[in-house]
């Protein structure tokens, strides 16, 4: 460095027992560092800078995500997991509070620390290995003590690793990738793959409400392909925390399922798994498990998974053909409407006189068109059939049984959320 010239002033921040290092994107408590996501740290950077003030969510919006559209949900996720890095408890936001209908502010007075007491804190936790050149021995005890050091911060990673996803993140689920040139598994496997997802308390999929809406907002069509680029692109803008690709291939006369979790932010994979299907009739089976072995690898109790795991077969239908028509038939509803999707429906229930959820779907569609007393017949029998759908469905069929058969309007209100059918 040149004579007289003054090395660059590091911005070192401090407030409460916490550090913030712009320059590496690192929070530290008492010297130990505290994950977050670069979006997260940014929104903790722009309320350093501004202590004391409240700061807007606009600007945080448009500071954070200058080029990018994204909603409300996504900042709301970011501070959720700001507060937690920070030790908040829901009932006492000691350090980011909200400020109803404005925005957010940081608590705490905030220091600026110098540099030169970051070069002494930093000499205060570095441990320096002097070793002459004429004893050979000190290089083998550096060698040891850096292979402790590394197998000792392995092995604290590996066993406090943190799930992939918590019951607070929020996924999309894109379609399923079909290699096989079989059309049956079009859109089949992913409706299948969500009425399994949807049985967990833990996992929250995006609604295809949602879905349609934002594809609106994009300039999309409502029925538009999910692929696993444009699934990317609404969780981003969702705020969400992964996107599922599903995918289906032949290995000589068997099939091989599988299904990736990527994080919509960094496309890093935080799951994968893979099951095999002898033949066709057993393709549905094998969805089941593995939906179950993913809600287990990604952070869901096994005691909620036992409780809430119909396999797909009970849960909807065991044709592979009317879970199909049953897909298309959404698809048609969400991009024209009841008129074109009803003959969809039906043709669901006559491929499967079984599938609960085919008639209740068909029943829904008669009472979008006045047609009531087909509607109370549809409901009806899938009322009959409410056992052979999972729980979250069941609710619906006995709702919407309540309020368009027996006409109970109290009852039908408190059987709770109508789940898929509300798109």
């Amino acid at each position: 460095m040149p004579a007289g010239a003054n090395p660059k002033v590091k911005e070192l921040y401090e407030f409460g027992p916490f550090r913030v290092d712009p320059e590496k994107e690192i929070l530290q408590r008492a010297g130990e560092p505290i994950p977050l996501t670069p979006k997260t740290f940014q929104i903790l950077l722009v309320l350093v800078r501004h202590s004391n003030e409240v700061v807007t969510k606009e600007d945080l919006m448009k500071t954070v995500w200058p080029d990018t559209f994204v909603e409300e949900a996504n900042l709301s996720r970011n501070i959720f997991m700001l507060r937690k890095a920070l030790g908040e408890r829901p009932q006492d936001h000691r350090y980011v509070v909200t400020v109803p209908g404005r925005g957010y502010r940081l608590a705490e007075n905030v220091h600026l620390v110098p540099d030169e007491l970051s070069i002494v804190a930093a000499s205060h936790s570095t441990v320096q290995v002097q070793v002459e050149e004429t004893r050979p021995w000190g290089w083998i005890l550096m060698a040891v003590i850096l292979l402790l050091a590394v197998t000792a911060g392995a092995f604290r990673f590996f066993s406090h690793r943190a799930p992939a996803l918590t019951e607070k993140d929020t996924v999309v689920l894109a379609d399923f990738a079909n290699s096989t040139g079989d059309t049956v598994f079009d859109g089949t496997l992913r409706q299948g793959m969500a009425v399994q997802l949807e049985q967990s308390p833990f996992l929250s999929l995006i609604s295809e409400a949602r879905i349609q809406h934002t594809l609106r907002l994009m300039g999309r069509s409502a029925d538009a392909p999910l692929t696993p680029e444009l699934a990317r692109e609404i969780c981003e803008r969702l705020g969400s925390a992964a996107v599922l690709e599903g995918s289906i291939a032949n290995l000589g006369s068997q099939y091989v399922l599988g299904l990736r979790a990527k994080s919509c932010r960094t496309g890093d994979i935080l799951d994968e798994e893979q099951v095999q299907a002898t033949r066709k009739e057993e393709v549905l089976n094998a969805l089941s498990q593995i939906a179950s072995k993913f809600r287990t690898r990604v952070g869901e109790s096994l005691s909620t998974i036992e409780r809430h795991d119909t396999p797909l077969a009970e849960a909807t239908t065991s044709s592979l053909e009317a879970l199909q028509v049953y897909s298309a038939a959404w698809k048609v509803h969400a991009s024209s409407g009841a008129t074109p999707a009803l003959p969809l429906f039906r043709r669901a229930t006559e491929l499967d006189p079984q599938f609960a959820m085919a008639h209740a779907s068909l029943g829904r569609m008669y009472a979008d068109l006045d047609e009531f007393d087909l509607s109370a017949k549809s409901i009806s029998r899938a009322w009959q059939l409410r056992d052979r759908a999972s729980d979250r469905e069941k609710f619906f069929i006995t709702a919407v049984y309540e309020m368009l058969v027996t006409g109970n309007l109290r009852s039908s209100r408190e059987r709770g959320r109508p789940g898929r059918l509300d798109c």
